[in-house]
């Protein structure tokens, strides 16, 4: 079981005939994931990397009756790019592009109110995988293991460090979704909880959060009202200045918001174990 994507997924690439579309979906490609067409404008009828190429999402969709994309273009685009997606009909939407400007992500928003069977992950993010099945997005294959720990993160870095942690010491991972630290993004933190409550096969969750934002705090108010999972968080930029932004676009305090103090608190609050390290998941996930 996981959430999202398995290996009967039907997935485009938008931007597929690019130096990071191509090298990337080579990548998804290796593990599995059933890449059935890309879209580049201009290409279409043409071949790449053994799938077909469209001008036009609507184009892949009708032709491969694809339900999931991943999106590699450049920032400028992007935007576009996603509106493009939902309004074909694609249910999941993956966006890594980092540098999309902020008004335009508002403007992305707005619009996929009126698509509500569109899920958005991202922008700017790593993606998501489900070990051994599928994947979309950057999220090394190498660092996974099939097992029952969902695993959701605004950080792609510590994404991977948690990951590769876990499959060393033997414990399994269902999905791992990376939701990405921009200001405006499409999944929360609550978003992929949900999912995760209802997979059954998901015994375990970790939550890797950082500073900048209150949607950390959401979460945990979710879990706090109950749940069957078993939860770790870590919260990264303890030490981070008030007013200074560290690393992603929305990992900056303002006041008392968003720091990393209020985040942690909540989710002691709600029953969560706080790793005070990164190194501490894995015995916190045991214990």
């Amino acid at each position: 079981m996981s959430i999202l994507l398995d290996s009967s997924s039907k997935v485009i690439v938008q931007g597929i005939t690019g130096r990071e579309g191509s090298f990337h979906t080579e990548q998804m490609q290796a593990i599995g994931t059933k890449v059935v067409g890309g879209v580049s404008p201009g290409k279409g009828g043409t071949s790449h990397l053994g799938v077909p190429v469209f001008n036009t999402v609507a184009d892949a969709v009708e032709a491969t009756g694809a339900e999931a994309s991943g999106i590699f273009v450049p920032a400028p685009f992007a935007a576009d790019a996603i509106m493009e997606a939902a309004a074909a009909g694609i249910t999941l939407i993956v966006c890594i592009t980092e540098g999309i400007p902020i008004q335009d992500m508002i403007r992305v928003k707005d619009f996929l109110r009126g698509h509500p069977r569109a899920r958005l992950v991202g922008a700017n993010c790593p993606g998501l995988i489900t070990p051994g099945q599928a994947k979309i997005g950057i999220i090394p294959q190498r660092i996974t293991t099939p097992g029952s720990v969902g695993m959701v993160s605004r950080s792609g870095t510590l994404t991977y460090e948690v990951g590769s942690a876990l499959s060393a010491a033997g414990i399994g991972q269902s999905t791992i979704v990376g939701i990405g630290g921009d200001p405006v993004l499409g999944m929360t933190f609550s978003d992929v909880v949900e999912l995760f409550e209802k997979d059954t096969a998901t015994t375990h969750l970790v939550l890797i959060g950082e500073i900048g934002g209150s949607d950390e705090e959401r979460a945990a108010e979710l879990l706090g009202r109950g749940s069957r999972l078993k939860s770790v968080a870590f919260i990264s930029g303890r030490t981070a200045p008030e007013g200074k932004r560290m690393g992603h676009a929305g990992a900056i305090i303002s006041g008392n918001r968003g720091t990393a103090k209020s985040k942690e608190e909540a989710f002691r609050q709600a029953g969560v174990a706080v790793a005070e390290t990164t190194d501490d998941i894995v015995g916190l996930l045991r214990s």
